[in-house]
């Protein structure tokens, strides 16, 4: 599976381009070097969306490795408990 990454404003000039990469794996459109959106072809979807798959099986899908992942820390603030 190949992994294909563009601009937004390559899929802007290029939508064919997106659509012939999309039928070879996934296309990472990137928002300000962020990625943004993932078009797949029909077939992808279809054959994704029957597998019922979990969240340990999606992030384990071939062609990840190669994507550059670095969430932030979550940071949760509870308010005081009222004990009065």
């Amino acid at each position: 599976m190949m992994v294909t990454t563009m601009t937004s404003r390559e899929l802007n000039q290029d939508v064919g381009r997106a659509k012939s990469a999309a039928k070879s794996g996934p296309v990472f459109i990137t928002d300000r070097g962020k990625p943004a959106h993932v078009p797949l072809s029909i077939d992808e979807y279809r054959r994704l969306a029957s597998q019922g798959r979990n969240l340990v099986g999606s992030l384990s899908m071939p062609g990840l490795a190669d994507v550059d992942l670095k969430p932030h820390r979550a940071s949760i603030q509870l308010p005081a408990p009222d004990l009065d």
